[in-house]
């Protein structure tokens, strides 16, 4: 089993940086962005057998399995513990302390389970642990007997302007051996968080009864990251499962069932959208498919968040949804419209610093830019460069079994800045409150490859500053030195 080190994770700038170099790629058309000629060449798209180690139940009678966490309050001081007992309920308690093997506090949780046309789950167990201190690592313990098991977790800094923190993106998983060479070299990046855009475990490529096991096996074969450390996730077209030939027509049932969210907490009215400060971010999580026009509760529920975003307090605005809003790819294009004609002005208006999202199994990333201009009658129809817009980030690269969605549209927009179809995963280390370093790290035949990579100033504490001009002939990478990092 591949399991973080037992040690506090704090923010680390990688060693290659450190000691690093300033890199610069020019591009042949200095009007245009990169689209990579990388091929991938090894491992099939294809889930793992069943059989798999990867797969395999833990040892003891009715041992917890499936064990994940996500934030569990809106700053960050309690956590939401998720399990699976496979025969009977057995015990909601968690056990919990600042010691290894010694708890000095008790959680209790909750238990239910669900049915699925001819398939029923284990049961699943929810449990809220509050009033944690912050910068602290706690250690817990679920289970009975001999079959109890013990995980630990590191709390977030407060909430702070100055907080450096460092998350990890990963999109559209799935459980294919890409789907696990992502996994391992997410570990090994040292990020604290993953901020899931959606479409997890791909369970509903199989039918009937088989897609209730996939769902066991994704909570299986993720344990080993989502135990340690919160996983903040949002759904997409993968988790609707409207499955009206089996009688199942309840829109994601599956996933609520297995992946609750903090929403009472941001003051929303669904679970499927929601936000959570968390360090020096804000992180909104939104629902593609959920309706999200004028007058929606989403609709409603997101200008009131983002009126309540205080940028002196938590400066890094970000946003995750399933559906790009900006996509060059062949492979659902323009399906994010719809949202992007409702939300993007928002998104300038209140200068979000970047946008991650999923869906198209490829990596992009855009300029700043945004078409908030044209009215019908009038107004510019197309992309510009907007200093206020945020980046957005396409990041469904994660390793499901549907395969790459290797034909971009060419030629390459203007708005475009780097595109690749590659699996992959993606960092952000927020340095301070005025810069973030990102990097996209391809899964290069197996072999983790940083691909893509640049510093990203913060809309709200930047905005007095000297800014780089955000014109399409700019390079699309840009590695910093040490002593470049000293200075921000």
């Amino acid at each position: 089993m591949i399991m973080f080190k037992d040690k506090k994770m704090g923010p680390t700038i990688p060693q290659l940086v450190v000691i690093g170099y300033v890199l610069f790629i020019f591009v042949n058309n200095v009007y245009a962005g990169v689209t990579s000629s990388f091929i991938r060449s090894e491992w099939p798209s294809v889930d793992i057998p069943l059989d798999n180690e990867v797969f395999a139940a833990p040892d003891g009678y009715n041992a917890p399995e499936q064990v994940h966490i996500t934030q569990g309050d809106y700053d960050g001081k309690a956590v939401i513990i998720i399990w699976v007992t496979p025969t009977e309920p057995g015990s909601n308690q968690v056990r919990y302390g600042k010691s290894d093997k010694k708890y000095d506090f008790t959680a209790e949780g909750t238990v239910a389970n669900y049915t699925f046309y001819n398939y029923t789950s284990g049961y699943i167990h929810q449990c809220l642990v509050s009033d944690l201190e912050y910068d602290t690592k706690y250690f817990y313990e679920i289970g009975e007997g001999d079959s109890a098991r013990s995980f630990w977790f590191q709390t977030p800094p407060k909430v702070d302007p100055d907080a450096s923190y460092k998350f990890g993106i990963i999109g559209d998983l799935g459980q294919t051996y890409n789907s696990l060479s992502t996994l391992e070299h997410y570990i090994q990046s040292g990020a604290q968080t993953v901020l899931h855009v959606g479409d997890l475990s791909y369970a509903d490529r199989y039918t009937y009864h088989d897609m209730g096991v996939r769902w066991d096996t994704y909570g299986r074969f993720v344990e080993k990251v989502q135990a340690y450390q919160p996983w903040i996730w949002t759904t997409g077209n993968h988790e609707i499962e409207y499955m009206p030939y089996m009688n199942e027509v309840v829109p994601f049932k599956q996933y609520l069932h297995r992946y609750p969210t903090p929403y009472a907490a941001s003051e929303s009215s669904d679970p499927l959208w929601y936000a959570v400060r968390r360090a020096s971010a804000h992180i909104i999580v939104l629902s593609s498919y959920s309706p999200f026009v004028k007058y929606t509760p989403q609709y409603i529920w997101l200008e009131a968040e983002l009126k309540k975003v205080d940028r002196k307090k938590t400066p890094w605005l970000i946003v995750i949804m399933h559906t790009p809003i900006y996509n060059s790819n062949s492979a659902h294009y323009m399906e994010g419209e719809s949202m992007r004609a409702a939300f993007e002005s928002w998104f300038v208006k209140y200068k979000v610093d970047v946008v991650f999202a999923g869906h198209v199994h490829a990596y992009e990333r855009s300029y700043r830019i945004s078409n908030i201009h044209y009215n019908i009658t009038g107004g510019v129809s197309y992309p510009v460069p907007d200093k206020s817009a945020p980046v957005y980030l396409t990041v469904g690269d994660g390793g499901n079994q549907e395969g790459l969605a290797s034909r971009f549209n060419d030629p390459q927009p203007d708005y475009s800045a780097f595109r690749e179809a590659s699996y992959g995963h993606s960092t952000l280390e927020i340095i301070n409150k005025t810069h973030a370093f990102y990097h996209w790290n391809r899964n290069d035949d197996g072999k983790k490859t940083e691909t893509d990579a640049f510093v990203l100033h913060n809309q709200y504490w930047n905005k007095s500053l000297r800014r780089r001009k955000l014109k399409k002939n700019y390079l699309h990478t840009i590695v910093p030195t040490l002593e470049q990092l000293n200075q921000l």
